[in-house]
Formats: C-alpha cells, structure tokens, sequence
C-alpha cells in the first residue's frame, strides 16, 4: 500500500467512524445514480471531496444491508466502514459511466459472503434489543435502524411479539432470498441494480423477492391467527 492510499484509507475509517450514529439514523441525500456516478468519477480523478458525499449517500444503506446479514451492530459497523476503505483504495479501477451502486453493492456482498464463511453459526439479535450507548439511556433499538417506511412488510410494527416473529422469519429465509430482501428492502436499490449485484437476470431476482415476502407474511399471518389480532 503507498503512503497516500494509507492516509486516504485512514480518511476513509475517521470519517465512516465519525458518521456512523448519524448515518444508521438519517435518510440518505436523494440522488441520482448518473449524480452518484459522477461523484465517484470525480473522486477518482482527484477531487477527494466527493468522498464524503458518497459517505453521506450510501454509508447508512450500506449499513442496514450488513446488519440484516450478520446480525450484530458491531460487525455491520466493521464492514461498512471497510467498504468505504475498498472504495478508496480500489477507486481507480471505477469505469467512467458505470453505476456506483452496482459497484459499492459488489463490494459489500463479497464482503459480507466472506464474512459469513468464517461464521459456523449465525447469531440473529432482536430488533427491539437496546444499544445502550449512554449510561441510563437505553438509546435506540435495532427496528429503528432497520426500519424502513417504504418496505412492504412492516419494520417498525409496534408489536414487540410480532417484531420477534419478523426477525425470526427474516433468518429462516434462504441465503439468496435474504439477500435479495436486504438490497431492496433496506438499501433501496432496483431489481435491476439487484442482477447486476448478484450475477442473474432481473427475473430471477423479482422471483426472490416475491418468494421472501410470501413467506414472511406467512409467518406474520399465522401469527395474527394465533393470537387473534
């Protein structure tokens, strides 16, 4: 590693760091994926400003989609901050025209496939479990930072009976089903942007999506009957 690519990557763990509470939390700035695109063009080309747009854009995204694959806080903080470093240091291989979501997204799933490989087991934490950042504050929980408005299936129902059955189900989906639900679900992308990411057609991937959401409202549903609500 050179000098600059040690001190662009020292960049790139304080200010993913620095963000990170703000970023679980916040909406990313809406954008375009040309605007997006652009941005990393330019950074490429030296303008390293833009890096922190791209932070601010797709750091909290980036994040959910980690979090709903390992299940800890901490790591998803760990590999997002990571992704960004992978932005940096792999910047000049970014091709003029290319979409940035597709790439940034490639770089997380090789990072969270890789992650899981060296797991025997998989640990899933409720939803509604405390952070505990401050002392006499439990602070937020896990809904709401996965929370999402626009996802068809309710993340921040207010049911913590129902939440358990949510997360429980989310972890019982198959690997690729699960995958195809945190990229659009969490991190909002395109069935398209989806394809490119997971190497099939879009077909394919709406097939996924499809089966995820029958079987979580399965689960959901079943749970209602039972208890009556």
């Amino acid at each position: 590693m050179t000098a600059g690519k040690g001190t662009q990557g020292a960049e790139a763990r304080e200010k993913t760091s620095s963000e990170a509470e703000r970023s679980q939390t916040a909406r990313p700035v809406p954008a375009t994926p040309d605007e997006d695109g652009r941005l990393m063009e330019r950074y490429r080309d030296g303008e390293t400003a833009c890096f922190d747009s791209l932070v601010q854009r797709h750091q909290g995204p980036v994040f959910r989609f980690f979090l709903r694959h390992v299940g800890d806080v901490e790591t998803a903080e760990d590999l997002t901050q990571e992704t960004f470093i992978r932005v940096v240091h792999n910047r000049a291989t970014f091709r003029s025209g290319a979409k940035f979501t597709t790439w940034i997204y490639t770089i997380a799933r090789n990072l969270s496939v890789d992650e899981m490989r060296k797991r025997r087991y998989r640990r899933h934490r409720s939803l509604d479990e405390p952070l505990g950042r401050r002392d006499g504050d439990p602070g937020r929980t896990l809904g709401d930072l996965v929370g999402d408005p626009q996802a068809k299936t309710d993340m921040q129902a207010g049911d913590l009976e129902m939440r358990t059955v949510l997360e429980a189900a989310i972890g019982k989906l198959p690997k690729e089903q699960r995958e195809v639900f945190a990229l659009r679900e969490m991190s909002g992308l395109s069935f398209q942007e989806i394809a490119e990411i997971v190497g099939c057609n879009e077909n394919t991937v709406k097939s996924r999506m499809r089966y995820a959401l029958e079987r979580l409202h399965a689960a959901l549903s079943g749970r209602v009957e039972e208890t009556g609500e």
